[in-house]
């Protein structure tokens, strides 16, 4: 029979290993659930954000960011990923789709280390806060960072 306390340790010990790895974002029912709670007191803004992508798709589906600009309305950005992209190509398809949906007048994108998304403001732009609200998509891990 296996000790319970044993397996205990052990799955804490996994489980702290991992956070340093970035995390699964929410579903998007309990994102919405979470931001109705949310204050825009709670945002932390920055000039620059990385976005840290881990581990490939092993599913279809899509992940939700929010861009608020201090002062400004909430922007929604929408990327949709496809089953079997590595983690370079999951951060080239965020990086398209930053693109796409953002001022290229406001924010520079780019691709750094191959897996890091960096997205920044225009020099006369406000600082702004950056959230991954919801993912569906299977394995692939984002962390967000101010730079």
């Amino acid at each position: 029979m296996r000790n319970p306390t044993f397996l205990a340790a052990g799955a804490a010990l996994l489980l702290s290993s991992l956070t340093g790895c970035g995390t699964t974002p929410p579903a998007p029912e309990q994102a919405a659930a979470a931001a109705t709670a949310r204050d825009a007191g709670d945002l932390r803004y920055s000039n620059k954000w990385r976005i840290e992508v881990s581990e490939g798709a092993n599913s279809d589906g899509e992940f939700v960011f929010h861009v608020t600009p201090k002062g400004g309305q909430t922007q929604v950005v929408t990327v949709q990923v496809d089953d079997g992209e590595s983690e370079d190509h999951v951060a080239r398809t965020i990086k398209k789709a930053f693109e796409k949906q953002l001022d290229s007048k406001k924010y520079d994108i780019e691709i750094d280390d191959g897996e890091d998304v960096l997205v920044k403001k225009d020099f006369t732009e406000p600082r702004f806060a950056l959230e991954v609200i919801s993912s569906t998509v299977k394995s692939v891990r984002l962390r967000l960072q101010k730079e």
